[in-house]
């Protein structure tokens, strides 16, 4: 069992230390759950949940073990718990596919009603999910800019400087004496944040793979890795890969 599942099956998330950081002069909390939380906004964001991912796998015919959407409902609703956030982002791919929010069971959509009574909820819609969600609670759209932050799923190129994003899944590798750990990770260089994937059943992406070119300032950027109840932070020249 990944680490994240097994946090997700606990009855109670340990108290966790997160890590203090500012993203183009906006203060943040990096959690280890994988979620970001601004406190001056009382916002939570979080990225890629491809919920129902086993679903839509099955769909295809290939057998997942069907149970990745509460697993990570269940992380959410601790990270929720955490902060009890005013506004909750979630940055894209918050479904496996296209079908995927409208064919989800009943149980799963009023868990997500639960966890987004009284608060305000923003879907980006992602490139798994372009069509944003079918009968769930807030709003969609393809780019929200709020509190000085620009939230999308795709990282630009172009317009990096404020951004926060998902897509990438941004991982990393750390060792010490002869042992290697890779973990999800955020990665950010202080101008621009990539989050990790917060879905129990993505995969990861080396923060050194040419996907991530051209995106950091490398002298600055630091890979703050999801740990069991703490965040380890990591300068980039550090990593191994």
């Amino acid at each position: 069992m990944n680490h994240r599942l097994a946090l997700a099956a606990a009855e109670t998330p340990a108290p966790a230390a997160g890590a203090e950081i500012t993203v183009h002069g906006v203060a943040a909390v990096c959690d280890p759950l994988g979620g970001l939380y601004l406190p001056d906004l009382s916002c939570l964001v979080i990225s890629d949940l491809h919920l129902e991912k086993g679903a839509a796998f099955a769909r295809r015919g290939m057998m997942l073990p069907p149970y990745d959407t509460l697993a990570t409902l269940n992380l959410l609703a601790a990270v929720i718990a955490r902060y009890d956030p005013r506004t909750v982002i979630s940055l894209g791919d918050n479904f496996h596919d296209r079908r995927g929010s409208a064919l989800m069971p009943d149980a799963f959509r009023d868990m997500i009603r639960t966890l987004a009574f009284g608060r305000d909820w923003i879907w980006i819609n992602g490139n798994h999910d372009p069509d944003g969600t079918t009968d769930l609670p807030g709003q969609s759209a393809d780019e929200l800019v709020y509190g000085g932050l620009v939230f999308r799923h795709e990282p630009s190129l172009i317009a990096g400087r404020g951004e926060v994003a998902g897509h990438l899944h941004p991982s990393a590798t750390v060792g010490r004496r002869g042992k290697y750990v890779r973990r999800a990770c955020f990665a950010t260089d202080g101008a621009r944040l990539v989050m990790p994937a917060f879905g129990v059943l993505t995969g990861g992406l080396d923060l050194k793979h040419k996907a991530m070119h051209g995106l950091f300032d490398h002298a600055a950027l630091i890979a703050h890795l999801l740990g069991r109840d703490r965040i380890y932070s990591v300068r980039f020249n550090s990593l191994i890969g």
